[in-house]
């Protein structure tokens, strides 16, 4: 290979490491600037803090207020990061068995949630589930997340699919084993790295999810990041900078945990 041929090369190389370096500043950034602001011992939003402390880390783990937001989103991410796996994992699994033009009709439709504007769906969910009494309830909630959180599991379920062999699903049927124990014991567990996948992109997508919890909200029933909409409408706190970390390492910890499991298992 000729110097000349070598430098050309090079260009492009730098060129798209440099854009995945800046690609990588621009999504970390705002926790550098979050986190921070956190330990600050005055009465507003300081960065960097002039003075530090753990104050509005104690506010929002002793405020019953701050504690029940965070126990019920915790509460409704984990319900519908369930219900979304095993809806999502079905439909597919089930649309490897359907014809492609079908199959590709119904994928359209399953990621509609994900291209329709959030204000839109929220008030379309807000109408129904006005007339179904679900609106300001925990399953009303659960429901509405979950619509929102299958498109997530059925796309990395869909990713794992590609790489499966259907030949295993013959060999396992000839060998006596019925469609419920191949599945239990053969597909699922070959295609676990995309279903922990879609399990985590559903938590923290109910975890994360706003402006559906927004419009169904009640006193009683308010998820962490609604309350830290009121709580910056009404009385901005560094309060929400301690619940913004809270999130971001929390969620942080977890995607790492089980990424690392899920690489040396599977």
């Amino acid at each position: 290979m000729s110097l000349f041929s070598m430098r050309r090369e090079s260009g492009p190389g730098l060129f798209l490491r440099s854009m995945t370096l800046l690609t990588a500043i621009l999504i970390v950034l705002p926790t550098f600037v979050v986190i921070p602001a956190s330990f600050t011992a005055g009465e507003t939003f300081q960065f960097p803090p002039q003075e530090w402390s753990l104050r509005w880390y104690e506010n929002f783990f002793t405020s019953r207020m701050w504690l029940s937001s965070l126990l019920q989103s915790l509460q409704i991410a984990s319900f519908t990061a369930v219900l979304a796996t095993v809806l999502g994992v079905s439909a597919a699994i089930g649309l490897t068995r359907i014809p492609r033009r079908t199959g590709a009709v119904l994928k359209l439709f399953f990621s509609l949630p994900l291209t329709v504007p959030s204000v839109v769906i929220g008030i379309a969910i807000y109408a129904v589930f006005l007339k179904w009494h679900l609106a300001g309830t925990l399953s009303g909630l659960v429901l509405a997340h979950t619509a929102l959180a299958i498109p997530f599991v059925i796309t990395t379920v869909a990713a794992s699919l590609t790489g499966y062999d259907n030949t295993l699903d013959l060999t396992s049927s000839s060998l006596g084993a019925g469609g419920i124990t191949t599945l239990l014991r053969i597909k699922i567990p070959l295609l676990a790295p995309g279903v922990i996948s879609g399990f985590l992109f559903a938590f923290v997508s109910s975890f994360d999810e706003f402006v559906v919890a927004l419009f169904l909200q009640t006193p009683r029933l308010r998820t962490l990041p609604v309350q830290m909409y009121n709580s910056i409408a009404l009385d901005m706190d560094p309060t929400i900078s301690a619940a913004s970390s809270v999130i971001v390492v929390a969620t942080t910890i977890t995607f790492l945990l089980v990424s690392l499991r899920a690489g040396n298992k599977f």
